[in-house]
């Protein structure tokens, strides 16, 4: 949730600046040199370049100074991303590259011509979003119980609400997928999908689904268990939500294939567990719409610190 809203700021910033509107003069850029080199990987006059045109656009001080602070502190989580393997997959940033357009009334044809215009770049406009839609797992991953509350703070929340612990759905889902080999993504992605779609009316409920996949080539099943409605991942959210209960959702092309979930059985539950986690993502939305997590700020400091980092 965290990394989208991010996002969100971004890009409302970047359509404020008329950033898409407006075409803006290509940066002259000199032979691109080494200028900084962290953790072994390097960072460009190039990078440094596109990463000071991407604050303009956003109307954001700084220059190339604050352009190059950005980008060792992206080095820093896109190594931690990679070491704990939370990255979203290239499907999932293409498909927030070509919302962004859409809002915008553009291509991501289009898009990208703007953003070349600028000295930006589709491919780096890309590598920050995925960023900023990985990073948040890799916090979660780390922090994701330090917000837990006490019997006497769900006591306490409880009472703050009328005495009533809040409801929300519980899901049992089961996610299939129609492998795609790396080696053949984009060849036969058109066709799994088409596949793993007529399927979806096939599909004989999640007590006999193994046999099921086994009709099919190259299809796993996967046992998701119990999942309350805040925490479904956001890129799930509105399809299972509008999947009744026995029923799967829309199909998503991801890192793996094409996938989608089944709603193995659903229901409304009130009990502490679902209060706690109702509570905990108020809690987290009211952060988020107040600035920066500041788990995220203490974790990126921890990086730096233990990171190895040479000015050229």
């Amino acid at each position: 949730m965290g990394g989208k809203i991010s996002i969100l700021r971004t890009l409302s910033a970047l359509a404020l600046a008329g950033a898409l509107s407006v075409a803006v003069g290509a940066v002259a850029q000199a032979a691109s040199q080494v200028k900084v080199i962290v953790n072994s990987v390097v960072i460009t006059s190039s990078d440094i370049a596109k990463r000071a045109a991407f604050l303009r656009l956003q109307r954001q001080s700084g220059g190339a100074e604050a352009a190059k602070q950005q980008l060792i502190d992206e080095v820093l989580k896109r190594g931690e991303i990679a070491r704990v393997q939370q990255s979203v997959s290239t499907a999932d940033v293409d498909a927030a590259y070509a919302r962004f357009a859409a809002g915008n009334k553009l291509s991501p044809e289009q898009l990208g011509k703007v953003l070349d215009q600028a000295g930006v770049g589709a491919e780096h406009f890309k590598q920050y979003i995925a960023i900023q839609m990985s990073w948040p797992r890799v916090v979660n991953l780390r922090y994701g119980n330090a917000g837990r509350l006490s019997g006497g703070d769900l006591v306490k929340r409880m009472m703050e609400s009328g005495g009533n612990k809040p409801v929300t759905t519980e899901y049992f889902l089961q996610q299939v997928i129609f492998v795609i080999p790396e080696s053949k993504r984009g060849a036969i992605t058109a066709k799994r999908q088409a596949e793993a779609n007529a399927s979806r009316s096939q599909f004989p409920g999640c007590e006999t689904s193994k046999a099921f996949a086994a009709n099919y080539r190259d299809v796993s099943i996967r046992n998701l268990g119990r999942l309350l409605a805040p925490q479904l991942p956001e890129e799930w959210k509105p399809l299972v939500e509008k999947a009744g209960d026995g029923m799967t959702t829309g199909t998503r092309v991801t890192e793996k294939g094409v996938e989608y979930l089944a709603i193995c059985k659903k229901r409304q539950v009130n009990d502490d567990t679902a209060a706690e986690i109702v509570f905990r993502t108020e809690d987290l939305g009211k952060k988020k719409a107040g600035g920066e997590d500041p788990n995220s700020v203490k974790f990126l400091e921890e990086l730096r610190e233990r990171a190895q980092i040479v000015n050229k």
